[in-house]
């Protein structure tokens, strides 16, 4: 991870050649499907967004933001920007804070892949967990927020919500370990022995319990703007990895960041939490559980080991993009040397949970 996050993903650069597209084919687009729209265009890409690239669209009265499938050749059921969309439209008629979609093209001809535009919503985003930008009084009033965010989604009645079809009720996790098993697989770059022995050993410790909620797959604060002065969530971003699924699969994931060190994803391990005012890990599972009607978050090391390995799934998917050339960021090619030690700490868990 690079060390400073904040200024590698903020903000707008130049858009690397094999990310350009025809800007006159967009705008046309634009003018008969995005109501309201009035040119002329600038486009520029945004520095973060290592898996599906995504741009600023600026006119004279307002901006938007598309996000598109890479080119290139891509991994199976990777870089859905059509779930994106349907999810993000579909959360937006509940009332949940996600930003005002527009339009989804699926016709290569117009900018070479398919994108959907959205719009651009002005706030604050928290690169790093620890909250340097933030007051030490307001980290724990931001951090209960985005957990509130977190309840509210898993609250959701999805079938109410017109996603009755975005997933598959049950067997989440048995799912998910062989789609993330193949894909890593089909990335594979390296022999890591523990995600080996991950692979093996995640499908025979499946936990018996069957919820099923809406969940967002990539919960944290770099995704969600917050309000620009408040405690308060006003857009959660990048539904690449939803689906209908384990609601604890999900909150576990955002509580990884208490268990990762400084050097795995700019973790909270080893931090003194209170004196930099933001809760603990227990303070955390304690006010999810209260908003949820929980009263406890049980097979947590499971949940842990799973959502490691996922991670190191994912991450070798970017890196090995980023060995053929068409990877989103230039830091995608950073994430090969987190893989191991990832998978390691994977183990760990795994080994807290019963693996032998």
């Amino acid at each position: 991870m690079s060390s400073d996050p904040s200024a590698d993903f903020t903000g707008v650069g130049k858009t690397p050649d094999h990310l350009k597209f025809d800007e006159a084919s967009l705008a046309a687009y634009m003018q008969n499907y995005v109501e309201g729209f009035e040119g002329p265009l600038t486009v520029d890409k945004f520095k973060g967004g290592q898996s599906n690239p995504t741009y600023l669209l600026t006119t004279p009265s307002k901006k938007y933001v598309l996000r598109r499938k890479p080119p290139g050749k891509l991994l199976p059921s990777a870089h859905a920007v059509d779930r994106e969309y349907k999810v993000m439209t579909a959360l937006g008629g509940q009332g949940f804070p996600v930003p005002k979609t527009y339009a989804l093209c699926e016709d290569d001809e117009v900018i070479g892949t398919t994108f959907f535009i959205m719009d651009f919503v002005e706030g604050r985003i928290f690169w790093d967990s620890s909250l340097p930008d933030a007051d030490k009084v307001e980290r724990t009033p931001l951090y209960f927020a985005l957990i509130d965010t977190l309840a509210e989604l898993h609250m959701i009645d999805y079938k109410a919500a017109g996603l009755e079809d975005f997933g598959k009720p049950g067997n989440y996790f048995e799912r998910q370990i062989g789609r993330w098993s193949k894909q890593y697989k089909a990335a594979e770059t390296d022999p890591i022995e523990e995600m080996d022995k991950l692979i093996a050993w995640l499908p025979t410790a499946i936990p018996a319990d069957e919820a099923t909620s809406i969940v967002h797959g990539d919960f944290r604060f770099d995704n969600a703007i917050m309000h620009p002065t408040e405690p308060k969530t006003i857009a959660v971003l990048d539904w690449e990895l939803s689906t209908l699924g384990h609601p604890l699969a999900d909150f576990t994931y955002f509580l990884m960041v208490w268990h990762f060190p400084r050097e795995v994803r700019g973790g909270l391990a080893g931090l003194d939490l209170a004196a930099l005012g933001i809760p603990s890990l227990d303070e955390a599972v304690q006010r999810y559980s209260k908003k949820t009607g929980r009263e406890d978050i049980p097979d947590v090391n499971f949940c842990l080991a799973y959502n490691m390995f996922r991670l190191c799934s994912i991450a070798q998917g970017v890196y090995a993009r980023a060995l053929q050339g068409n990877a989103s960021s230039p830091q995608a090619i950073e994430m090969g040397t987190q893989i191991k030690p990832l998978a390691m700490l994977a183990w760990r868990y795994a080994e807290m949970a019963g693996a032998k």
